[in-house]
């Protein structure tokens, strides 16, 4: 059983920065791969980016892609979210998750936390 709680979320300007953390419980994180979801208003649930358990392969989804870098810390039990040059279409509850398949697909992901917001206005 894995329990998985993010934080970091907020209000920010167009063009800012917010790192986002999600940080597990239990004593195999490092053996799941780890990934971000979000969900606009009205939009369903979006890949984002994920990262492997080791060699800390990572892959991200083209709209993000340049922008976002996710990164872990295996001693940490934490995931993050590094976001920067954020615009308007970033908006939305960011959820972390981990599961044993690399996919983009969230039904293949066996742990979720409950998400943060991420607003981006001016």
């Amino acid at each position: 059983q894995v329990q998985l709680v993010e934080s970091g979320g907020g209000l920010v300007q167009p063009g800012g920065s917010l790192r986002l953390s999600c940080a597990a419980s239990g004593r195999t994180f490092s053996s799941y791969i780890m990934a971000w979801f979000r969900q606009a208003p009205g939009k369903e649930r979006e890949f984002v980016a994920h990262i492997r358990e080791t060699p800390y392969r990572e892959y991200y989804a083209n709209s993000v892609k340049g922008r976002f870098t996710i990164s872990r810390d295996n001693a940490k039990n934490t995931v993050y979210l590094q976001m920067d040059s954020l615009n308007a279409e970033d908006t939305a509850v960011y959820f972390c998750a981990a599961g044993r398949v690399y996919s983009t697909t969230g039904s293949e992901y066996d742990y979720w936390g409950q998400g943060t917001q991420v607003t981006v206005s001016s």
